[in-house]
């Protein structure tokens, strides 16, 4: 059973406001006006952009194996 990308989330404690996901993303998936919602459905599965580009690590990726959500741990 293959492990795809679900969705993203924003992560709202690590967030800076910075808003560099927003020219970042190919299909402007990420809402410019705060607090920078996602349009799930614009995404690409295979870009990592906004992910790469985010200098505070405030957006990660939840992933999904058959009908299991695989959340990662929180530190």
């Amino acid at each position: 059973m293959m492990v795809i990308r679900d969705h993203l989330v924003r992560h709202a404690e690590r967030c800076t406001h910075n808003a560099i996901c927003i020219p970042v993303c190919p299909t402007g998936a990420w809402l410019s006006t705060p607090p920078y919602k996602f349009d799930s459905s614009r995404c690409l599965e295979s870009c990592r952009l906004c992910l790469d580009a985010c200098p505070s690590q405030a957006i990660y990726a939840v992933f999904r194996k058959g009908d299991k959500i695989l959340i990662p741990k929180k530190e």
